[in-house]
């Protein structure tokens, strides 16, 4: 009886070594989830950004979250000011009752790939590596477009990833290592998206 048992448990630790073996996004995907996926490739293709990078910054603010609110008054999954909110609802011709659904994860992630491709637009060299990308997008999303203008404007950082030491706050050097960590993440576990 005790060596079936024993026989029992070593099929079944090889089935799941060969599941991993074969399909090693299942793994992945069961550490990182990847909550609204929908919603996340819905407006990733409508704006044109990168969907890891839209599941990263989640994952980073958030964790899926949506009701999450910060101490400073972010809001929702993508931890969105209401300022900026604001701000994009008045870009997209919206009006007050979508600012009072902000907590929503449709509209959450609409007005955050909304403001990652602003982000894009203003910092992004053509011809930018992926790194460098989500470097200054992650870096302008935490610290604000205006450091990040002007951290490049004086030369205090050259706005790659391979220079974030230069970054002069250390918030936003470990929270753009954890992006750029998760984007990895998202990549491998995702791969259909093709970011």
């Amino acid at each position: 009886m005790r060596w079936r048992k024993k026989r029992y448990y070593l099929l079944l630790l090889l089935v799941l070594l060969a599941i991993l073996y074969l399909d090693r996004t299942w793994l992945g995907r069961l550490m990182y989830p990847m909550k609204y996926q929908e919603y996340i490739i819905e407006h990733s293709e409508s704006y044109k950004v990168d969907p890891y990078l839209v599941a990263a910054i989640i994952r980073t603010e958030s964790n899926f979250r949506p009701n999450k609110e910060s101490a400073k008054g972010a809001i929702g999954l993508m931890q969105l000011m209401p300022p900026t909110a604001s701000w994009i609802a008045e870009q997209e011709g919206d009006d007050d009752s979508t600012l009072r659904r902000l907590n929503e994860p449709e509209i959450n992630i609409r007005y955050g790939v909304w403001y990652i491709q602003s982000l894009e637009r203003q910092l992004v060299p053509q011809g930018a590596s992926v790194e460098d990308k989500i470097a200054l997008i992650a870096a302008a999303y935490n610290a604000g477009p205006g450091s990040v203008e002007r951290w490049l404007q004086e030369g205090t950082w050259d706005g790659r990833y391979a220079n974030l030491q230069q970054i002069p706050f250390g918030e936003t050097r470990h929270y753009v290592n954890r992006i750029y960590y998760y984007y990895q993440k998202y990549e491998q576990a995702y791969p259909h998206l093709g970011g």
